[in-house]
């Protein structure tokens, strides 16, 4: 299968499926002398894990990372670094009915047209297990920025028609949504309640703010920052739409509005009076806040009686049996997160061979 690759230098390549033995990821090029243990690694992966409250699947993963090649004593080697999570609580036989059929919404039909086979157990590599790999490397770039002083802030901005009237950044990790409203995580919750009790599920919207990275990175005609961040994000199988700064709401603005006024303060710092442009100017980022959003459709599987076809082409009505979120939104804050590092801690390194100066820093005796 190709397309498990992503990243220049800065290289991740995942593995595994659902129901196998466990599920990985390999990263090439990061640099040496990075502190990393295998604690840094769980923090992120514990934000994703199944089993955390009632609007999460029921199956109890621990997903324990460890660490197969790439450190010693504590810091990275500079070669490839290699991780494993080990799958614990399969249950392949709630999902041996959907062989013979296509849920709706799920990948089933399209890996059959395209492979001529599938992995049906929970759905293999289109399992949202798949993106432990993602976390897990993303765990490490985020190391990586936060040893730059780049951080990123990742939440859920609605659920459903509950969106967040307020922000309050502490709030975020109190409550299973994280949200940064407590009032909304409150609202969210009693719509998901009902959403479970008509066996239904709900999508939501998850905003991204990355701070203190420096202008200049990303390059200005194929490989655009916003245009590699879209494509990352895009990558994570639940999401349906993806914008930065004022998104779609640009197209009904005019040139006045939407223009962001350049400031500079006391010590001749560039700054902006407003971000309308979300961070990032013709691909390549301003020093402003990076803020985007990524909608996130609902679980596709669902209790509720569905029209389908089996794999002879006949019209039958299905009920997904297994364990499965009623709403996706809370654990792929972190996964939406972890994308947005890869994509920033490859830029960072290829934005050293931008300049002579660069490398007069690096090299120069």
């Amino acid at each position: 299968m190709a397309g498990s690759h992503f990243g220049t230098i800065f290289k991740i390549s995942t593995w595994g499926e659902s129901h196998g033995a466990g599920v990985g990821v390999v990263v090439d090029g990061c640099p040496s002398g990075l502190s990393l243990t295998e604690e840094d690694i769980q923090i992120f992966l514990n934000r994703r894990k199944p089993g955390q409250s009632r609007f999460t699947t029921p199956r109890k993963e621990d997903d324990c990372v460890e660490i197969l090649s790439g450190t010693f004593e504590g810091k990275t080697t500079g070669t490839p670094i290699s991780l494993l999570v080990r799958n614990t609580s399969q249950r392949s036989h709630d999902y041996s009915e959907i062989a013979s059929y296509y849920r709706p919404g799920h990948a089933d039909y399209t890996f059959d047209a395209k492979y001529g086979f599938r992995d049906y157990r929970g759905g293999g590599r289109s399992s949202g297990r798949e993106t432990i790999g993602r976390v897990a490397a993303g765990a490490i770039a985020s190391k990586l920025l936060n040893e730059m002083g780049i951080t990123i802030c990742t939440y859920t901005k609605s659920i459903g028609p509950v969106a967040v009237n307020a922000f309050d950044e502490d709030e975020i990790f109190n409550n299973k949504l994280y949200m940064p409203d407590a009032s909304a995580a409150d609202a969210a919750s009693e719509y998901l309640n009902q959403c479970m009790k008509e066996c239904n599920s709900s999508g939501g919207m998850i905003e991204c703010i990355i701070r203190n990275l420096p202008a200049g990175l990303g390059d200005p005609v194929f490989e655009k920052l916003d245009a590699n961040l879209a494509k990352a994000i895009f990558s994570i199988g639940a999401v349906k739409g993806f914008e930065i700064g004022s998104g779609m709401e640009a197209a009904k603005a005019t040139g006045l509005t939407n223009n962001d006024s350049f400031l500079t303060d006391s010590e001749g710092h560039v700054s902006k009076a407003t971000n309308h442009a979300g961070g990032i100017l013709g691909g390549m980022s301003d020093g402003s806040n990076i803020v985007f959003r990524a909608a996130i459709k609902p679980t596709p599987s669902i209790a509720s009686e569905q029209q389908t076809i089996n794999k002879s082409g006949e019209p039958i009505t299905v009920s997904i049996k297994g364990r499965h979120d009623p709403v996706i939104v809370p654990r792929a804050v972190v996964v939406v997160e972890s994308m947005a590092a890869l994509v920033l801690a490859d830029a960072l390194l290829l934005n050293m061979s931008s300049r002579m100066d660069h490398l007069h820093k690096i090299y120069d005796k």
